[in-house]
């Protein structure tokens, strides 16, 4: 008898954790790969979570929660879907999950049935792919292209759509590539997804990290948008808060009820001392977050340039704190570099194929690393390209 099943099997495994791995057990390792917030947690949250569990007691932290989340969590995350994403949702009309991607899971199990689509980009974010082939999803694959800023053409989604099409799965600000799509291609989008009747999920996890002056647009914002879009969003990446695993999805009535449904067995809630904790990092002045930005800016401001000049061309990323190169000219694929990049020079990057099959040719490195240490892999990888 077989010991694991056949979908488990399937599913790829992650450079990236490998990666991750090695990093954290070579000190002479500088890891590119990583993609979360090197930053503390902000003083005041620290100061809130001890707060927290001062009034454990009160607090009832030992405790479950209603599976949809705390009613004033739920409420604070309307008001802030509102006042800054323009997306006008109720509370019971959120859903808060143990990080995003338990949401974007669920919300493939409310809306998908087998061999049903969802249409995403190539190279996109490594994490939907599993997630859609455990509900028996088929994923539909539209490319980006570097000359277009890996930006998505609303075209080629418009030919990717079948009578099986269900979902159509948008990054923005976007992992691997930094892009962030402007509201003209939103709304082209947001055309298809109405005329032939498709929902929206937008994944907006980089929501706050976007530079230049780029503005990040929630579709759910979009004039007739609201029963079309289910929006997904993080504290991990705006608050420096992964190892909380708190995330959220706002959308129709309809599938938040579906989606709850099945996250109660999968986890029955939340975390309770994260959910009292993302309550407090919601009422967060805006400096704690645009500090962060601000860093981010300043690395990518030195690490897109210097990429380029060692002949890596790479597109200037808008959002998120990723930097996607094109190393064709070292005549390499993707993991070969990234193997020889480690073993060579001790410098953790990761192949553009962890991120589909258009990823071959690239790599993609974070800047959520401290400035010296990305000066320090730099001239690492400008020895390491001197030498091939």
């Amino acid at each position: 008898m077989e010991d694991v099943s056949e979908r488990e099997s399937d599913l790829p495994s992650s450079i990236i954790e490998k990666l991750t791995r090695i990093a954290s057990e070579s000190k002479e390792t500088i890891s590119l790969s990583i993609g979360e917030p090197d930053f503390a947690m902000p003083r005041a949250l620290v100061k809130e979570l001890k707060k927290i569990i001062r009034q454990n007691k009160k607090n009832k932290l030992n405790q479950y929660t209603s599976g949809q989340g705390i009613p004033a969590l739920r409420e604070a995350i309307a008001k802030k879907l509102k006042e800054e994403n323009k997306v006008k949702v109720n509370a019971d009309e959120v859903l808060v999950t143990s990080g995003s991607q338990q949401a974007l899971f669920a919300g493939f199990l409310a809306t998908l049935d087998p061999g049903e689509e969802v249409i995403l980009s190539n190279p996109g974010y490594l994490g939907y792919i599993p997630a859609i082939e455990l509900v028996s999803g088929v994923p539909s694959y539209v490319p980006l292209k570097e000359e277009d800023d890996f930006a998505l053409n609303p075209d080629l989604i418009k030919k990717a759509v079948t009578k099986k099409s269900r979902v159509i799965l948008l990054n923005s600000p976007s992992n691997p590539t930094g892009t962030v799509l402007k509201k003209n291609i939103l709304e082209e989008i947001a055309d298809i997804a109405v005329d032939k009747d498709l929902y929206i999920f937008s994944d907006e996890a980089y929501e706050k990290l976007v530079y230049d002056g780029s503005k990040h647009v929630s579709p759910a914002s979009l004039n007739g948008m609201k029963d079309y879009v289910l929006t997904f969003q993080t504290f991990s990446k705006s608050y420096a808060l992964c190892g909380f695993r708190l995330g959220y999805a706002a959308g129709p009535k309809k599938i938040i009820d579906a989606m709850q449904t099945s996250t109660h067995y999968m986890s029955l809630c939340a975390p309770h001392v994260s959910q009292l904790l993302g309550l407090k990092a919601l009422s967060l002045p805006k400096k704690y977050v645009e500090t962060m930005r601000k860093e981010y800016e300043r690395r990518r401001n030195f690490l897109v340039p210097r990429l380029n000049e060692l002949g890596l061309h790479t597109p200037m990323p808008k959002g998120a704190f990723y930097a996607f190169s094109n190393i064709t000219p070292t005549k390499m694929k993707s993991l070969q570099f990234c193997n020889k990049l480690l073993k060579e020079a001790h410098v953790a990057v990761v192949p553009g194929t962890e991120f589909g099959s258009a990823g071959d040719g690239y790599i993609r490195l974070s800047y959520a690393t401290d400035y010296k240490q990305i000066v320090r892999a730099m001239n690492r990888l400008e020895s390491f390209l001197k030498k091939r």
